[in-house]
């Protein structure tokens, strides 16, 4: 119902009628649809989709695990031209033999930071050597098999006494976190003297290098435990490697004071023709292709010789 010109606007009551009329016919009508089962209901007005575009997500990054405090922190000052050197040749019995032989190492190594880094045999004590940092014939980056705050042990070069005067085994030490640089190492090599079998293990898995290889006989065994790769090197004047490197252990004969006419019976990995069963005077020989595998390594990879 509109105004008419002719009859002029309705009565205020008139559009209080009309009005509860058309509420009353619409609420009647939507009742009737809501009702009605075959009802086809009127499509909704789609909505135009808004494109959006999802940040990046950043990748997790877990948050190591801080080493523990162990040792106080030690910041003295020391003269290391006093001190002997960690090498090859050096025989040093103020440090101990590895406690702990058969355990693997952290997955670090270390080198020193300046010219040298003190090693303490206590934290607790005085430096009694000094690890180079650098040698001509290696053995100055070393594995990590324990780790603190301050501290870390590590796996050495030289010998606390030669078989005939002592314990021979592999050589640790103590170095301040602040004299040495970290890196880390991915691989370390298995060895299984009973299975005949040499491994090269890294987090992804493992590769079987050899599955004979020749080793040391009853009077001159090939020594067991953890060790590490000192150096690697070819030597033509060893007709035996005929061309093929060297890889050399830290770790020494346990039954030979010297070997060759020099002082030290250092053990290693490397060509021989003959490269099968207990031959050798405890080095492990190999064929060229393990031999090359191995020479890839990096110095300081860890090496565990089991019996």
């Amino acid at each position: 119902m509109s105004a008419s010109p002719d009859t002029g606007p309705p009565s205020p009551r008139a559009w209080i009628a009309v009005a509860i009329g058309v509420v009353v016919v619409a609420a009647g009508f939507t009742g009737a649809w809501l009702l009605r089962p075959d009802a086809t209901p009127v499509a909704a007005p789609v909505p135009t989709p808004t494109v959006v575009t999802p940040s990046a997500t950043p990748t997790p990054v877990a948050t190591p695990t801080p080493p523990p405090v162990g040792f106080a922190a030690n910041t003295a000052s020391y003269d290391l031209g006093t001190l002997p050197q960690v090498d090859v040749f050096a025989v040093l019995p103020q440090l101990p033999v590895d406690p702990d032989p058969a355990s693997a190492p952290t997955g670090e190594v270390v080198t020193a930071a300046g010219a040298g880094a003190p090693v303490f045999a206590d934290p607790a004590g005085d430096p009694v050597a000094v690890l180079p940092a650098d040698y001509v014939y290696g053995g100055t980056t070393v594995p990590v098999i324990e780790r603190q705050e301050h501290w870390v042990r590590v796996l050495l070069t030289g010998r606390q006494a030669t078989p005939s005067t002592g314990n021979p085994s592999q050589l640790t030490g103590w170095l301040r976190a602040q004299d040495v640089t970290f890196a880390a190492v991915d691989a370390r090599v298995e060895v299984s003297l009973s299975a005949r079998t040499i491994d090269i293990v890294r987090p992804g898995g493992s590769e079987r290098i050899a599955t004979d290889f020749g080793s040391g006989v009853e009077g001159t065994p090939t020594p067991t435990g953890r060790s590490f790769i000192m150096t690697t090197r070819v030597e033509p004047s060893f007709g035996y490697t005929r061309g093929y490197p060297l890889v050399y252990l830290s770790v020494q004969s346990p039954t030979l004071d010297g070997f060759g006419g020099a002082d030290v019976a250092i053990t290693a990995f490397h060509y021989h023709d003959a490269r099968s069963g207990a031959i050798s005077n405890g080095c492990i020989r190999l064929d060229p292709a393990a031999i090359e595998k191995l020479a890839e390594l990096p110095m300081g990879t860890p090496v565990l010789i089991l019996p």
